[in-house]
């Protein structure tokens, strides 16, 4: 399966903020936008030209993108997925994105990162309602239940886990049980639960040129 694996502070700098790909190590002083305020690359320092109203949107799209850890096909697929659902397509994007499994691993605080919660999807560690789901797209609905498989309960990763657990805050739309090491999705995110720093409806239009 197609994915990123270069490094992903670039990401960040190209964008011009903060994506928090790397879960901790974004909140220190080792983040690579506070070492280097300026996109990548050898013309990174000049001076650019406003962007077009074009260039705009298409930051938009890809900043989402990469928020996820999405690739173009895939986040088109669910674009066109929010387009059909009833109400504002871009926030319907958001909630889309929001409800795949790897997110809400993340947001449920098992991983430090969008991209470890979907190694951990990916290598079966976790269960939707009591059936392994090693799917990090999959699509979580209201009342789904999400934990860790017992067999991956001893491993020392989620030994460590079980003791950060208490301390993390689930957003609204979730609910955690820290002693069960278990989440479950009490309704569907609602825009102002959804903390991503994202103009959705520049996407809007960029799909709909």
């Amino acid at each position: 399966m197609a994915r990123y694996t270069g490094p992903v502070c670039r990401i960040c700098r190209r964008e011009g903020q903060k994506l928090f790909l790397k879960g901790e190590r974004c909140l220190g002083p080792k983040c690579g936008i506070e070492r280097r305020r300026y996109a990548p690359g050898q013309h990174g320092q000049r001076r650019g030209r406003k962007p077009s109203e074009y260039g705009l949107q298409l930051r938009e799209k890809q900043k989402a993108r990469r928020t996820y850890g999405v690739l173009e096909r895939q986040f088109q697929k669910h674009f066109r997925e929010a387009a059909r659902l009833p109400g504002a397509t871009g926030e319907n994007l958001l909630r889309v994105l929001e409800l795949r499994l790897d997110n809400v691993v993340y947001r449920l605080g098992f991983a430090d990162s969008r991209a470890q919660a979907r190694q951990l999807v990916r290598h079966g560690h976790f269960m939707v309602n009591g059936r392994k789901t090693n799917i990090p797209s999959f699509r979580a609905r209201i009342g789904d239940i999400i934990t860790v498989r017992p067999q991956s309960l001893p491993h020392e990763y989620f030994q460590t886990r079980a003791q950060i657990l208490p301390t993390r805050q689930a957003p609204d739309w979730l609910s955690l049980d820290a002693t069960n090491q278990a989440g479950r999705v009490v309704s569907l995110p609602r825009r102002e639960q959804i903390d991503t720093r994202l103009s959705e409806q520049l996407i809007v239009e960029f799909y709909s040129r």
